[in-house]
C-alpha cells in the first residue's frame, strides 16, 4: 500500500483567487465605475448613443471617448460572454455600456464602438 501524502497549501492562495474573481464579476466593475462617476447607462439606436433616462440628448462616434473596456466569460459556458465600455462623452456625460460580444453581440452598439475606436479616441485612462 503506497503512503498517503498531505499537501498543506498556503490560505493565503484561495483568498487571492477569490479577490480577483470578485473584482473581475460584472457587477463589482460596475460598481467601481459608478464610484468612479460613471454613473449613466448608455445605449445605442440608430447609429447614436444616449442615455436610457434621455432618449432625446444623443451622441455620435466623434463625440464620445472609451476611457477603458472589460470583457467578461460566463463560468458554466464560455461563449457566454460580454463586454462593459466606460465611455465619457463631450460634453462630461460618464457611463457605461454593455454588450455580449463574439457570436451574440449586439451588432448596433458594436458598430457605433468600433466608429468611436476608429477615430482614435479609445482608451484614454487617465481615470485610474
Amino acid at each position: 500500500m503506497a503512503p498517503t501524502v498531505q499537501l498543506a497549501l498556503p490560505t493565503e492562495i484561495p483568498l487571492i483567487m477569490q479577490d480577483k474573481e470578485e473584482e473581475r464579476s460584472l457587477v463589482n466593475v460596475e460598481n467601481k465605475l459608478s464610484s468612479d462617476g460613471f454613473t449613466a447607462n448608455f445605449t445605442v439606436t440608430d447609429g447614436r448613443l444616449h442615455t436610457f433616462d434621455n432618449p432625446n440628448k444623443t451622441y455620435g462616434p466623434e463625440e464620445v471617448t472609451i476611457v477603458d473596456f472589460y470583457r467578461f466569460e460566463g463560468e458554466s459556458n464560455p461563449d457566454d460572454m460580454s463586454i462593459l465600455y466606460a465611455l465619457t462623452c463631450n460634453d462630461g456625460v460618464k457611463g457605461t455600456i454593455s454588450s455580449a460580444y463574439g457570436t451574440y453581440g449586439e451588432s448596433d452598439s458594436i458598430e457605433f464602438l468600433t466608429k468611436v475606436e476608429d477615430l482614435g479616441k479609445n482608451l484614454d485612462k487617465s481615470h485610474k
